[in-house]
C-alpha cells in the first residue's frame, strides 16, 4: 500500500473513531509502528491531524476551539452509546434519588438511554438539566420528575450558562452527576473551552454526591483551556477504552474508578 493511500485511510480512521492510537493503526493496516508514526508525522505536518501520546486526535485551531453540538453528535456515535449504555449502569434496582446532566453530546447519549434504564431498574429519578437536547429528550420519559434550570443558552452548545444557572446550581444537592469534557489529562485534569460552560460543570461537580464523567477516548491527554476539576474531584470515569501511561497512572492515585464499555 503506498503512503498516500496508507495515511487517507488514517483519516477516514480519525474522522470515525474521534481518536486513533499507534498500535491500533498498525494492526488495522497490517505495517509497522514505526511506518504509522512517520504517517502521523506527515499528517501533522500537513495540518490534518494533531499527534498525542501514542496516537493522534483531530486538529483544532488551540483550547479554545470547540465543536458545535451537532458536530460531536456525529463523531465516535458508536463508542458514545456504548459508552453511555455502560454510565448507566450506576442507576441500580430501586435506585432513588437526584441526578445532574450536564451538556454534551455524550451526556446525551446517557439520558437518551435513561428511560429504558429506569424501567429494567424500577428507579425513581429526580432529573435537572441545564441543556436543551437533554431536557427535550428526558421530557418525553414518564414517571421522571423534569426540572430545566435557566440561563442565556449558548448556541454552541445549547446550554445554560450565567449566573442564575449556577445560583440555581448553589443551591442543589444532587445524588448523582453525568458530565461531559472536553479534554481529561494527568496534569491539567478535566477542561472545557469556555469559561461560561467551565464555571456550571464546576458547579455541578461542587454541588454532587457522585460524579461520573462520560468522555471516549479522544479526549485523553487533551488540555482545553478552561480546568473545571481536578481528577480527585470525579468519582468515576467511563468511557471506550482504558487509559494507559501517565493519564491512568494519575486516575489510580486520584482513586476515580475507570468503567469500559
Amino acid at each position: 500500500m503506498y503512503a498516500t493511500e496508507r495515511q487517507a485511510q488514517i483519516t477516514r480512521h480519525l474522522a470515525e473513531r474521534g481518536r486513533v492510537s499507534v498500535v491500533g493503526l498498525a494492526d488495522d493496516l497490517g505495517v509497522t509502528t514505526e511506518t504509522i508514526r512517520r504517517d502521523l508525522a506527515a499528517l501533522e505536518q500537513q495540518g490534518r491531524l494533531r499527534r498525542v501520546h501514542g496516537g493522534a486526535v483531530p486538529l483544532r485551531t488551540g483550547s479554545v476551539a470547540e465543536p458545535s453540538i451537532a458536530e460531536r453528535m456525529t463523531v465516535n456515535s458508536d463508542a458514545k452509546r456504548g459508552i453511555a449504555r455502560r454510565a448507566l449502569d450506576v442507576i441500580t434496582d430501586g435506585y432513588r434519588g437526584a441526578v445532574v446532566f450536564d451538556a454534551g453530546s455524550t451526556v446525551g447519549a446517557v439520558a437518551a438511554g435513561l428511560g429504558e434504564r429506569v424501567a429494567a431498574t424500577g428507579a425513581r429519578l429526580d432529573v435537572v438539566t441545564h441543556a436543551v437536547p437533554v431536557a427535550h429528550a428526558l421530557s418525553l420519559l414518564p414517571d421522571i420528575g423534569l426540572t430545566v434550570l435557566g440561563g442565556q443558552v449558548r448556541g454552541l452548545t445549547a446550554a445554560a450558562v450565567g449566573t442564575s444557572t449556577l445560583t440555581a446550581l448553589a443551591s442543589l444537592r444532587p445524588d448523582l452527576a453525568f458530565i461531559g469534557a472536553n479534554g481529561i489529562s494527568a496534569d491539567f485534569g478535566l477542561s472545557t473551552p469556555d469559561p461560561a460552560e467551565a464555571a456550571v460543570k464546576a458547579a455541578i461537580v461542587r454541588a454532587s454526591r457522585r460524579v461520573v464523567v462520560v468522555a471516549d477516548q479522544a479526549k485523553f491527554g487533551v488540555e482545553s483551556f478552561v480546568r473545571f476539576a481536578q481528577l480527585s474531584d470525579i468519582d468515576v470515569l467511563v468511557t471506550d477504552a482504558a487509559p494507559d501511561g501517565s493519564l491512568g497512572d494519575a486516575l489510580a492515585a486520584a482513586d476515580v474508578e475507570v468503567w469500559t464499555a
